[in-house]
């Protein structure tokens, strides 16, 4: 199973929502495609969630536009 990290690329404030560059979360996938197009980037709000509290999707990031992902395992 290949194993991402997703780190964030600037700082975007959108819907109260305030994320600073340089946040990075990892995410197991059962497939090798990008996990932010893969099942709508559940897996990858969920991380962020989840270390965070930042709820990605409601800022508006949850795209390669804010996103870096790069597959390590």
């Amino acid at each position: 199973m290949p194993r991402f990290k997703i780190t964030t690329k600037q700082r975007k404030m959108s819907n109260g929502v305030l994320i600073e560059p340089g946040l990075s979360v990892e995410v197991i996938t059962p497939s090798y495609s990008n996990p932010i197009t893969n099942n709508g980037g559940q897996a990858v709000a969920d991380a962020f969630m989840r270390i965070y509290g930042l709820d990605i999707k409601k800022a508006g990031a949850l795209s390669t536009v804010w996103l870096d992902v790069k597959q390590i395992g």
